[in-house]
């Protein structure tokens, strides 16, 4: 049903879009725009902006609306430009975001961008995944240089903590999720072997221990613990499984935490967080190889990482890559600033090969851990 009713909008949109601006329906022109690396290629940002307004939409995935204010986001664009914007899958993760572009390589249903954590992004840089691009203010974000390629860009960054519902009690150590006031009760967002908020979890609970990013043993033996006395569960977390009180102690970023506390204030409860070891997360934007609107996906990357993105961003409790130059220069909203401050986020990272290690050695140590 639901490939159906997309097939038919985008026949629709089609021939819509072939009489009214042949030009820009044209090989050629869905040429230029897949291959430009940056807005001046394109005829800067009113050439993006025409272009993509003749494609008439734009695919992302896996961007909850609590997650980073990505809602606002989203809405912000679409009132701005006046394309539809196709949502798919929002509560997926990082790799899924990856096998959705594969799967529908070629297709309008495919994503046109991506929201992934470090650990996707450089395990499918330089294999075609991604088209490199670099934003008009590519140089003043935090990490972008580190990928000269441009391929993807750091977008947003947080620390990673255990959010839950304060009618259990106060969490005051890691140990308190053992306890039987928590059966049934504990869950992390997503698989550790695919997403970058579920292998976090483990990380900060490694950490936690006393333990590396070198060596996750001692996190996975935690956990399995905490599954034998049935404290954990396979569900993974989303707006509805929290609302309804299926999950309610998440391992997840301390933003989507800020988002909960949110709707759980304005319904008169209260969303707690202990943070028993400071982990960072930082995503990364990136257009797809293979995106359907070439110049949408573009457009995207420039108002999501310009300053009104990450103005958004940060009024979701998330720290834009772009925010220390946005304090350097002033240009910093008192909205975001009362919201994160005006300092960085000082927290452990785990680098790119410690996160293809740990996956390597959860693959089959965290099925038997916990189940699947």
């Amino acid at each position: 049903m639901k490939f159906s009713k997309l097939a038919k909008v985008t026949v629709v949109a089609t021939v819509s879009l072939a009489l009214a601006v042949p030009t820009l329906t044209s090989a050629s022109a869905a040429s230029k725009f897949s291959t430009a690396t940056s807005a001046s290629q394109a005829g800067g940002i009113a050439g993006l902006t025409a272009a993509c307004k003749a494609e008439g939409q734009l695919n992302v995935i896996a961007l909850p609306h609590y997650w980073a204010n990505y809602g606002d986001l989203i809405d912000g664009f679409k009132a701005k430009y006046g394309v539809k914007v196709d949502e798919a899958n929002p509560e997926g993760s990082s790799q899924d975001e990856i096998d959705a572009a594969n799967t529908n390589k070629g297709t309008s249903r495919s994503p046109d961008v991506f929201d992934i954590g470090l650990g996707t992004a450089a395990k499918y840089l330089g294999t075609g995944t991604f088209a490199a691009y670099k934003v008009r203010n590519w140089a003043n974000h935090v990490g972008a240089s580190d990928i000269s390629s441009g391929e993807y860009t750091p977008n947003y960054t947080g620390t990673m903590t255990i959010g839950y519902d304060g009618s259990l009690g106060t969490i005051t150590k890691l140990d308190d999720l053992l306890k039987p006031a928590f059966k049934g009760k504990v869950a992390i967002n997503g698989d550790p072997l695919g997403s970058s908020a579920g292998l976090n979890s483990i990380f900060m609970v490694n950490l936690a221990l006393g333990g590396t990013f070198d060596d996750v043993s001692p996190a996975v033996a935690w956990f399995k613990k905490l599954k034998d006395v049935g404290n954990y569960i396979n569900v993974n977390p989303t707006e509805a499984t929290i609302a309804s009180g299926q999950t309610p102690v998440v391992m997840d970023n301390g933003y989507i935490a800020a988002g909960i506390a949110k709707k759980f204030a304005a319904a008169g409860k209260s969303w707690k967080t202990f943070t028993p070891a400071s982990v960072g997360s930082t995503y990364n934007s990136a257009v797809s190889a293979w995106a359907p609107h070439p110049a949408c996906a573009r457009l995207w990357m420039e108002f999501t990482l310009g300053e009104t993105g990450a103005a958004i961003w940060a009024g979701g409790g998330a720290t834009p890559t772009l925010w220390t130059w946005m304090l350097k220069t002033k240009r910093a909203p008192a909205a975001g600033i009362a919201v994160i401050g005006k300092s960085k986020v000082a927290a452990a990272a785990a680098t790119a090969a410690q996160t293809a290690k740990a996956r390597a050695y959860l693959k089959t140590a965290w099925p038997a851990a916990v189940g699947s």
